[in-house]
């Protein structure tokens, strides 16, 4: 069987790099120029290599200023006979958007799920569009039966990383959080906190269940944006006696600069991904957080 040859936007490049040097593939090549005007000068280098071969595209959807040029590529791909394709989506941004509250919001995760289900089929079916601790598992359907949505997620990553560390507690931000996580983590005690609305009007976070004294408790959430609810958490898991504090999230957001609320070494720990290569390029230098890879799940993934 031929390899797999995998693209990737120009952001995730050496993400991808590392993919490939996890497996055995090859690594494609695209140009992503522009016009004068702004708009997307794209080409497919080596095209004709390409048909009736096996092809992996790692998309960045976490900007919307890029979404339309890789959906341009995404789109030409299956048109150019590829025999299967496969996009690695490592951030789901409008996942939190899948539901609305009030008439006028927009669902924009099914607006989203409108543009991936319009990818057209390869020779061998429906393309697979893997997306990583994906917000709200009911977004996956919103996508229409021409595509695969494939849910994964990197808590294997974490898991690996922490096998070593004694006295452990996994603990939750709100009920949401242990319901997405909770089943992953069934050799370690749970802690689940929730916002409670005072007579004032005011929320708190408390810790709903789970016995905290003593503990070194990690806390796992999908996502951080300003990181609010990760902070007045730990606080409250401190308060009630935890020895250390650590925190867990795949998607590292972190909108305005946010990560740097959670300086000077808050938390013992703070493992992301690198599902978002913006952060990372702001953070890399920080020693508080450490950076789990996607790149060998991602090769786990598409091995096959």
């Amino acid at each position: 069987m031929s390899k797999k040859i995998i693209f990737a936007h120009e952001s995730v490049s050496d993400l991808a790099k590392t993919i490939d040097d996890l497996m055995d593939a090859e690594l494609g090549s695209i140009s992503w120029e522009k016009f004068g005007d702004g708009w997307p000068e794209l080409f497919i280098n080596q095209a004709d290599e390409i048909r009736n071969k096996d092809i992996v595209f790692v998309a960045n959807f976490a900007k919307p200023e890029t979404l339309f040029e890789q959906f341009a590529i995404i789109y030409s791909l299956p048109r150019h006979f590829v025999r299967s394709l496969r996009v690695i989506v490592l951030f789901y941004p409008v996942g939190t958007m899948e539901r609305v509250d009030t008439y006028g919001d927009i669902a924009t995760a099914e607006t989203m799920a409108r543009m991936i289900s319009a990818t057209p089929m390869t020779q061998t079916g429906p393309v697979i569009f893997s997306i990583f601790d994906i917000h709200a598992l009911q977004g996956q359907f919103y996508f229409s039966d021409k595509i695969l949505p494939e849910l994964v997620s990197a808590i294997p990553l974490l898991k690996e990383r922490i096998k070593s560390i004694e006295n452990l507690a996994i603990a939750f931000p709100d009920d949401g959080a242990y319901k997405r996580f909770g089943k992953m983590f069934p050799e370690y005690p749970h802690i689940i906190c929730n916002k409670v609305r005072m007579s004032d009007g005011e929320k708190i976070v408390t810790i709903k269940e789970g016995a905290v004294e003593g503990k070194h408790v990690i806390i796992i959430d999908d996502l951080v944006q300003t990181g609010g609810t990760l902070l007045e958490c730990r606080e409250v898991l401190l308060h009630s006696g935890a020895k250390e504090v650590s925190a867990y999230a795949t998607h590292g957001v972190f909108p305005k600069d946010s990560w740097k609320n959670f300086l000077p070494n808050l938390f013992s720990h703070i493992w992301i991904t690198d599902s978002c290569p913006d952060t990372i390029k702001k953070i890399s230098a920080e020693k508080e957080f450490e950076i789990l890879s996607l790149a060998p799940s991602i090769a786990e993934i598409i091995k096959d």
